[in-house]
This record gives C-alpha cells, sequence and structure tokens, in this order.
C-alpha cells in the first residue's frame, strides 16, 4: 500500500542474504514490476509474488550451482545468459 500510496512507478521482491538487519542483506536477484494506475494492494501484491516465486528459485540455483559471488556489500553472478541490460520505463515511452 505505502508504494501506491507514495506514487511509485515500479515496485517489486528482491532476494538477498540474511544479515543482523532486517532485509539489509547483500542483494542476489530482484524483480520489479509496474505500479498500474487503478491497483489495489491486493493486485499489486499478487503481481509482486509471481515474480518472487520466479527469483526465489532462482536464486537457489545459482546458490547450488556455486555462482555466487560475494565481494562485501556486493553480489554477482557468474555466467548470466541473456543479458538485456535495459531500461524500464512506466508509463512506456511514446515510440
Amino acid at each position: 500500500q505505502k508504494a501506491i500510496d507514495y506514487g511509485v512507478k515500479f515496485s517489486g521482491c528482491t532476494v538477498h542474504f540474511v544479515d543482523e538487519g532486517v532485509d539489509t542483506g547483500p542483494i542476489i536477484i530482484q524483480a520489479i514490476v509496474p505500479v498500474i494506475p487503478d491497483d489495489t494492494a491486493e493486485t499489486l501484491a499478487a503481481r509482486i509474488l509471481i515474480e518472487e516465486h520466479k527469483i526465489y528459485p532462482q536464486a537457489i540455483r545459482y546458490f547450488a550451482e556455486g555462482r555466487i559471488i560475494k565481494k562485501g556489500r556486493h553480489v554477482e553472478i557468474t555466467n548470466i545468459k541473456n543479458c538485456d541490460a535495459v531500461a524500464l520505463h512506466n508509463p512506456p515511452l511514446d515510440r
């Protein structure tokens, strides 16, 4: 609800290492979804949950395959495929 109230354009989820804080560990993987103008807390949470179900098992695979390199607060994943480093816009840019 806070994301909607604040007017953010994207919200999402994160898988991270656990440390002594709350949600402060080094980040392994993140996913974002657009916040749609007619979203409710429930519809936004449902869309985020779909992404959580994708990234959590992926983070476990990275870990099981030994592909995570932790350097202090930074996490690198080796052998990333199909890395399309593109910007996301919400609302989308006119073409």
